[in-house]
């Protein structure tokens, strides 16, 4: 049976997903958010991020930064609001990570049928950093091939490394480095300690709170 702390873990990080577009239809650019698939020049990018820039001087535009589905690396690429663009849907998977590969690579689980995905570095990126084991995901599939990962905005993590907590402190406006059970490095408040769960952003891997344990 799952202690108390991993069924906290679990329920945080239980993903937190959007709709994606309908197939094969156009949408304008200011409707691109991470995660949505896009096909430029007959390929198709995933979307990793988005950026909306108002620069001094001309209309603001939006920059998104998007991966090829075909491995062939990264591209940036800048679109006016109004713009419209080719989008295509893509099938979601709650899956569950088993483990790691020890080269950034992971094996997952479907939920519902139990066949298992191996997911290579290329894909995942710094992923796992921010899913502990057995943590849920969502996996986006275009057709039967997995082309991106879906995680929420924050994931709850253990602190597996960090100098001693210092009792009684309160401020956070000094932080410490500290190493998370997955890897992932950050700065937490001093007063946090070895052992403890703090709430992560996944945007940026930094400390967002303190979770306590019932």
């Amino acid at each position: 049976m799952m202690d108390t702390a991993s069924q906290r873990l679990a329920a945080y990080n239980e993903p937190i997903t959007s709709p994606l577009h309908s197939p094969d239809i156009t949408m304008k650019a200011n409707e691109i958010r991470p995660g949505t698939a896009l096909e430029l020049s007959g390929k198709l990018f995933i979307v990793v991020k988005i950026g909306h820039v108002k620069p001094g001087k001309g209309p603001a535009y939006i920059q998104a930064k998007m991966r090829a589905v075909d491995g062939s690396g990264m591209k940036e690429q800048r679109f006016s609001g109004a713009e419209v663009v080719e989008g295509t849907s893509l099938d979601k998977r709650e899956m569950e990570f088993l483990y790691d590969d020890g080269e950034g690579g992971g094996t997952f689980m479907d939920l519902k049928d139990y066949d298992q995905v191996e997911l290579k570095k290329t894909l995942l990126d710094d992923t796992l950093l921010y899913m502990a084991p057995n943590a849920t995901c969502t996996i986006l599939f275009h057709g039967d091939s997995p082309v991106a990962v879906e995680l929420p905005s924050a994931v709850i993590l253990t602190i597996a490394d960090t100098a001693p907590g210092i009792k009684g402190a309160t401020a956070t406006n000094q932080l410490k480095e500290a190493v998370c059970d997955t890897g992932l490095k950050t700065r937490v408040p001093p007063f946090i300690a070895i052992g403890e769960l703090v709430k992560i952003s996944t945007e940026d891997g930094s400390y967002m709170a303190r979770v306590k344990e019932d």
